[in-house]
C-alpha cells in the first residue's frame, strides 16, 4: 500500500506506519482518528520523524476560527477540528551556508470525506501558508471545512516574501521549486493520510493560482497519475519568459517616463491617471457591447480589436488624447517583444477594463520617486535576476537588456521549470483539468493561455473538451479582483466532473464589483452572450 519503504522512509518510519495501519485495519469501518482519541492519534505521528524527516508539529486543532485569518478574503473562516502536521523533508546546507529543506503543512479533519487536496503556492513561494484549501480566498467554505485533507509546501526554501528569489542561487533549490517538492510532498502526505485514517484517499485533487497554477499544470505534465482532478488558475506556466517580457516592458515604458534631476525615470508618470482612464473608457466603448449587452464586462475577448492609435493626438498633447510616443508604447507593451525577424515571441495581451487600475499597478505603480513600486519591478525583476536567468544575475539591468540575448539566457530555466508541455495524454486518459484566467491579468496574458489550450487537442491526441476546459473571466485581475464577477467555485465544478461525470458547461460567478449580479463563465472558445431578460441574471445569457 505504501510502496517501497526503503525508498520512502527509514525502517523505523516504515515500521511505525505499518503499526498505525495495523491498528486501523482491526476495525475496517473505523478510521484511526475515530478508533482512538484524536489528540493521541495525531500526536503519535511525531514518531515518524528521523534525521531526514523533521517533524515539527503534530497536534489537534479544535474547531473554531483560525487565528490570523482574513475574514474578507475567506468568508467561511470557521474550521473543523483537525490534526495539524508540520514537517521538513531533506534538511540540508546549501549555497552560501543557507539552510534548505522541503517544508510542508498537512491538515486532516476529524470528519474526513475521503478526499485529498494539494494546494499550490504563489510567487517565488518560500512561505509555509496555512493548509486550509482556500485557493487564495476564492473557496467558501475552504476545502478543509468541506472535509478534505489539505497539504501545502514552501517549495523547498524559506524567504522573506513571495518576491524573494535568492534561493535560486542554489541548484537543488531550483529543482525543488520547479517540480521536485511537488512529488516529494504528494508522496509523503498521502502516506501520512493513510497512516492517520487507515486508508488512502478515494480521490486526489490539486488546486492552485499564480505559481500554484503553474504547479497545477506541472503535475498534469510531470506526475500524470498522481491526481484525479486539477485546477490551474491564472497560471504562471511560462514564468521564465513572463519575467523576461516584464523586464522588456519596463525598458519600453522607462524610455517614455519623465526623468528626475539625476536622470532617472519616474516610471509611474509615463501615463497619468487621466491618460489611462481615457484608454479604459475607449476600450469599454469599443468592445463592451460585442456580447450583446453593454454592462461593463467585455466577454468576447477574441472579437475585441482595439487600437490605441484611435486616441493619438493630431497636434499637441492634451487631456482628450495621447501623444504618439504613448500610443506607440502601449502598442508595444500589449503586443510584446519580437525577435530579430519581427516575429512575436509571446502572445499579445487583450485590451480589457482593468487598464486604468490593474495594468497601472503591474507596469507603472504609483511611486513618485525613482524607486518604482510596480509589480513588474518588485516581483518580476527579482524573479528574472535570480531565477529565470541561468546563471543568476542579481545585478541585471532591465534598461540595458537585449531581447535575443535575454531570450537565450532564460531558455535553460524555462526547460527545467516552466509547465508549457502540451503532450499530456496519460493525464488526459483519467484526469480532469479546469483552468481559469482573468482577462485583465496584465502579468499573464489570457491569450497566451488560450493559445496553449488550443494546442492541446493536436499534441495530446484527444478532444480537449472531454478532459480539460478553460474559463476566461472578464475584468478579473491576477487570481481575483478588478471590475469582474470573480467569485465562483471551481472545486465543486471539478468534483462534479471527476466524481459524477458532469462536465462544466458553465460556471456561475458573482462579484463585489457588480452587486446582485451573476454571470456564466463559459468554456473557451465559447462566449457568454446576452439573449434577453434580466441583465443581472446569469440565466439571461447563453454560452455559444
Amino acid at each position: 500500500m505504501l510502496g517501497n519503504p526503503e525508498r520512502l522512509c527509514t525502517m523505523r518510519c516504515a515500521m511505525l506506519v505499518c503499526l498505525l495501519l495495523t491498528v486501523a485495519s482491526q476495525a475496517p469501518t473505523v478510521t484511526l482518528a475515530q478508533s482512538a482519541p484524536e489528540s493521541a492519534a495525531c500526536t503519535r505521528l511525531k514518531e515518524l520523524g528521523n534525521s531526514d524527516f523533521i517533524v515539527r508539529d503534530a497536534t489537534i486543532v479544535p474547531a473554531g476560527r483560525a487565528p490570523g485569518m482574513k475574514v474578507a478574503q475567506e468568508p467561511s473562516a470557521d474550521l473543523p477540528e483537525h490534526c495539524l502536521f508540520r514537517a521538513t523533508l531533506g534538511p540540508r546546507t546549501g549555497t552560501n551556508g543557507e539552510r534548505f529543506g522541503i517544508g510542508f503543512e498537512l491538515r486532516m479533519p476529524s470528519h474526513w470525506n475521503g478526499r485529498f487536496v494539494f494546494e499550490g503556492g504563489g510567487g517565488m513561494d518560500g512561505i509555509e501558508f496555512p493548509a486550509y484549501g482556500s485557493l487564495f480566498g476564492r473557496l467558501s467554505p475552504v476545502a478543509l471545512a468541506r472535509g478534505f485533507a489539505v497539504v501545502r509546501t514552501d517549495s523547498g526554501h524559506r524567504g522573506t516574501g513571495m518576491e524573494d528569489g535568492h534561493f535560486a542561487l542554489d541548484q537543488q533549490a531550483r529543482i525543488d521549486y520547479a517540480f521536485n517538492s511537488l512529488e516529494k510532498v504528494t508522496t509523503r502526505a498521502k502516506q501520512i493520510v493513510a497512516a492517520y485514517y487507515g486508508r488512502r484517499p478515494d480521490r486526489s485533487y490539486f488546486i492552485g493560482c499564480s505559481n500554484g497554477g503553474r504547479q497545477a499544470m506541472s503535475v498534469t505534465e510531470r506526475f500524470p497519475l498522481y491526481f484525479d482532478g486539477v485546477i490551474a488558475g491564472d497560471p504562471s506556466f511560462n514564468i521564465s519568459h513572463v519575467a523576461a517580457r516584464s523586464a522588456w516592458s519596463i525598458q519600453v515604458l522607462s524610455r517614455l517616463a519623465p526623468e528626475n534631476e539625476r536622470g532617472h525615470p519616474i516610471l509611474s508618470r509615463a501615463f497619468s491617471e487621466a491618460d489611462l482612464k481615457l484608454v479604459g473608457d475607449a476600450v469599454t466603448k469599443s468592445c463592451d457591447g460585442l456580447d450583446g449587452l453593454a454592462d461593463g464586462l467585455i466577454n468576447d475577448m477574441a472579437a475585441c480589436h482595439f487600437d490605441p492609435r484611435v486616441l493619438q493626438c493630431r497636434h499637441t498633447k492634451n487631456a482628450q488624447c495621447l501623444s504618439k510616443s504613448q500610443t506607440d508604447a502601449l502598442r508595444s507593451v500589449f503586443d510584446g517583444p519580437r525577435n530579430t525577424q519581427g516575429r512575436q515571441l509571446m502572445a499579445s495581451f487583450p485590451y480589457d477594463t482593468g487598464i486604468p487600475t490593474i495594468w497601472r499597478g503591474f507596469y507603472l505603480g504609483h511611486s513618485q520617486t525613482e524607486i518604482p513600486d510596480a509589480v513588474a519591478v518588485t516581483l518580476m525583476l527579482p524573479t528574472l535576476r535570480y531565477h529565470s536567468l541561468t546563471p543568476p544575475a542579481p545585478d541585471f539591468d532591465p534598461l540595458a537588456l537585449n531581447v535575443p540575448d535575454l531570450w537565450q539566457r532564460v531558455a535553460t530555466t524555462a526547460a527545467l521549470n516552466d509547465a508549457d508541455w502540451t503532450f499530456i495524454n496519460t493525464f488526459a486518459q483519467h484526469g480532469k483539468l479546469i483552468l481559469y484566467q482573468g482577462i485583465s491579468d496584465y502579468g499573464l496574458s489570457a491569450k497566451e493561455l488560450a493559445a496553449w489550450y488550443d494546442r492541446l487537442a493536436a499534441d495530446t491526441g484527444t478532444p480537449t473538451h472531454d478532459w480539460a476546459r478553460l474559463f476566461l473571466v472578464p475584468g478579473m485581475g491576477h487570481c481575483s479582483g478588478g471590475r469582474s464577477t470573480d467569485q465562483f467555485d471551481p472545486l465543486q465544478a471539478l468534483q462534479d466532473w471527476v466524481e459524477d461525470g458532469k462536465a462544466p458547461e458553465q460556471i456561475r460567478a458573482t462579484g463585489a464589483a457588480f452587486p446582485q449580479t451573476s454571470r456564466p463563465l463559459c468554456p473557451w472558445p465559447k462566449v457568454a452572450r446576452y439573449t434577453g431578460g434580466d441583465p443581472k441574471q446569469a440565466g439571461s445569457f447563453t454560452c455559444r
